[in-house]
């Protein structure tokens, strides 16, 4: 791997783990996901997934299903960014679970390039329609205290 390539992937380990950090923020009890937007090694947006604004912080019903309006992480990450004054056209995504196939055409939609995941989402049919559209998916997998990268 030349220089330049580990020194992306390093950062690219970076901030997928800030992102790990930052899904702790979500009240879900099934699965805590977080996500960062970077733009030219700045985070421009963040998110985890979770209720509405103004909704109670419950993620599950009775049942422990995941109630139909929670957000997940990109989604408000995505949003976030649209009230702002920064752009994510370019930007590169690092989310802790790869995208579902809903946050994969917002991901599409908003211009970002490249998406950094952690483990799979057991449905995979998100990461699918990012490769066809042209987006970089690179998942990095956490064995024995560091990040590796998985060929996807």
């Amino acid at each position: 791997m030349d220089v330049k390539a580990n020194k992306q992937t390093l950062l690219d380990s970076r901030y997928l783990r800030m992102a790990q950090i930052w899904a702790e923020n979500s009240y879900c009890q099934r699965r805590k996901v977080g996500a960062l937007i970077v733009k030219n090694k700045m985070i421009i947006s963040d998110g985890y997934n979770g209720t509405p604004v103004g909704f109670e912080n419950v993620c599950e019903d009775d049942n422990d299903h995941t109630k139909a309006y929670v957000l997940h992480a990109e989604a408000n990450a995505i949003t976030k960014v649209a009230q702002s004054n920064n752009s994510s056209n370019g930007a590169t995504l690092y989310v802790t679970t790869s995208p579902c196939i809903e946050c994969s055409k917002l991901i599409i939609q908003s211009g970002i390039k490249r998406v950094i995941f952690g483990e799979y989402y057991r449905i995979t049919d998100g990461v699918d329609l990012l490769k066809r559209a042209g987006i970089e998916c690179i998942q990095l997998e956490y064995i024995d205290g560091e990040f590796v990268e998985k060929n996807i």
